[in-house]
């Protein structure tokens, strides 16, 4: 019962984290770019080419293009997706369409129209991307150009990372050949068009940059050195209720020349406070070694990635 009380509030955190980070996306493109007639990557970047373009709203294509792209990923790729991309979609359609209307037109003109473009278009990149990092940390996705890269993929030897890039590239160069206006209805000209490219790129780095850095940040993990009489104890509680894996390493004191016991913890980075207050509950006077790992990998870790010879031979073939 408590297991599946636990299951239950995890799944509720994963969606409310969700919602944050669609959130963050969403309003980063609604407060810093769109007002200032920026273009990115991605489906939200095609919206905002049609928006400029035509005025048709960023939420109604963003829809529109996820629905097509989901029909087509469910009969190519298998339901891999799942109800969270569904529900990421839903809801970024849904804050696509709402907020602009809910934000007062005068904060938009102070914060993300005063400070100039390039600023906007940093901050809108950074936020974009901080958006998708949490959301995808907890299982959800934009869809989009992800579905286009993966189903590609699935049929020619390319990496989604470079296919995600090529997409994005391509959706910010379509802004130089469709017709496109500011925000008081004027025709942008050659010269404005090949400044929305050249901010586009700049988002495109801002954006892939920090989602990098974030889901990076997030998958970290650190090594933990426990020296403790009670060893079996706080052994005993990190197995339990954090269902980490805890090594009892035989050591010896080299002035005391006493056999000791020494706990080794792999961990994610996130979740070592928790560990360090469990610790400190059952021994303060634990001595701890702490470090940060180059990378992890195993049964709930990373999974190794690095093709065996035999198979890039097979491959080559």
């Amino acid at each position: 019962m408590e297991k599946s009380r636990q299951k239950i509030l995890k799944g509720i955190k994963e969606y409310l984290l969700i919602a944050l980070g669609l959130l963050v996306y969403v309003l980063g493109w609604t407060v810093f770019l769109i007002p200032n007639n920026l273009v990115g990557g991605g489906v939200s970047g095609i919206g905002a080419v049609i928006f400029y373009a035509t005025g048709i709203p960023v939420s109604v294509t963003f829809f529109v293009v996820n629905f097509v792209l989901l029909a087509i990923a469910l009969k190519v790729l298998g339901p891999s997706f799942g109800i969270k991309t569904v529900y990421a979609v839903i809801i970024t359609t849904l804050m696509f369409q709402f907020l602009p209307d809910v934000i007062p037109a005068d904060i938009i003109d102070q914060i993300g129209k005063s400070n100039g473009k390039l600023l906007a278009t940093v901050i809108g990149g950074v936020m974009s991307g901080f958006g998708i990092g949490l959301a995808i940390s907890q299982g959800g996705s934009t869809a989009g150009t992800d579905i286009i890269a993966l189903m590609v993929a699935k049929y020619r030897n390319i990496s989604t990372g470079r296919m995600i890039l090529a997409i994005d590239v391509f959706v910010v160069l379509s802004s130089l050949i469709i017709p496109m206006q500011d925000s008081d209805g004027n025709m942008l000209s050659w010269g404005e068009k090949i400044a929305v490219v050249t901010y586009g790129f700049v988002l495109i780095a801002c954006c892939s940059y920090t989602i990098d850095l974030y889901l990076s940040g997030s998958k970290q993990s650190v090594q933990i050195f426990i020296f403790s009489k009670k060893y079996a104890e706080i052994a005993d509680e990190i197995s339990e209720n954090m269902h980490r894996g805890v090594s009892v390493l035989d050591a010896e004191g080299w002035y005391t020349k006493a056999n000791n016991k020494v706990l080794l913890v792999m961990t994610r980075k996130s979740d070592l406070n928790t560990v360090l207050r469990l610790i400190k509950s059952i021994d303060p006077e634990a001595f701890l070694s702490v470090g940060t790992v180059m990378g992890v990998y195993g049964k709930g870790f990373d999974k190794i990635k690095v093709k065996a010879k035999n198979q890039e031979g097979e491959a080559a073939k």
